[in-house]
């Protein structure tokens, strides 16, 4: 479904009118003017800034995580401390439909090693599609100094994949706005951070960022990808 003139005139204004707004404010804002909107919640730095932020606004916000079976141990601890800190009521685990034996055995074992574009759209990109078809927005925690396919990422925009409204509140956000915040606020985040993992995927799909180069240069090594699919679009 096509989003209509009158739709995409509503969103490029909130998106002008927004553009330096807080972040905070952003997130009131597509509260009010999108009441069924969901924060998918990979629980990275950013995503614990708008967690914090929009747990302190309010604590009955929709907020999903896709689960693909192969998080690292230390995500996996990071949801149950982030739940223990500020509750979550309405925290949805989004699985894939197909566990990891039953992928194995259709596509054989190791998929992610061998195409991890096919991996990608059966554990994270179909069980998006699926769980996003229930709403009218989403918020997502993505930065334009991220990657150069998120450059221009506005504030307020139509997600033509998804057909819903999407909300990006830390658009305009460097690196350091992140860390002060966690700092300032004492938000948890994941330890892999610390360890040269600015960007947090999957466990055989991850690996740690070497002194110069790319934050997301670390996510699909030895492939020419930098998405998974979810915002493949930017």
């Amino acid at each position: 479904m096509a989003v209509t003139l009158e739709e995409a005139a509503w969103i490029e204004e909130l998106a002008a009118t927004y553009e330096d707004a807080q972040p905070e404010d952003i997130l009131r804002e597509a509260l009010r003017r999108v009441p069924n909107i969901t924060f998918a919640c990979s629980f990275g730095a950013e995503d614990m800034v708008i967690l914090d932020m929009l747990m302190s606004i309010d604590k009955q916000a929709d907020v999903f995580y896709l689960d693909t079976n192969v998080l690292f141990p230390e995500t996996y601890e990071l949801i149950e401390q982030a739940v223990a800190k500020y509750g979550i009521p309405n925290l949805h685990q989004v699985l894939p439909k197909l566990t990891l034996a039953e992928q194995a055995a259709q596509y054989g074992d190791a998929l992610w090693s061998r195409n991890p574009n096919q991996c990608c759209k059966i554990r994270k990109v179909e069980p998006l599609a699926d769980f996003l078809a229930g709403y009218d927005g989403w918020i997502t925690g993505i930065r334009r100094e991220q990657a150069p396919t998120r450059r221009n990422a506005k504030v307020f925009e139509w997600d033509a994949k998804f057909n819903i409204v999407k909300v990006n509140p830390l658009v305009r956000w460097t690196e350091k706005d992140v860390w002060n915040y966690i700092v300032e606020r004492g938000v948890p985040y994941n330890p892999l951070h610390d360890r040269n993992y600015p960007s947090i995927g999957c466990l055989h799909c991850t690996r740690p960022v070497k002194p110069g180069e790319d934050p997301r240069s670390g996510r699909w090594a030895g492939f020419d990808k930098t998405e998974c699919g979810l915002h493949a679009d930017q």
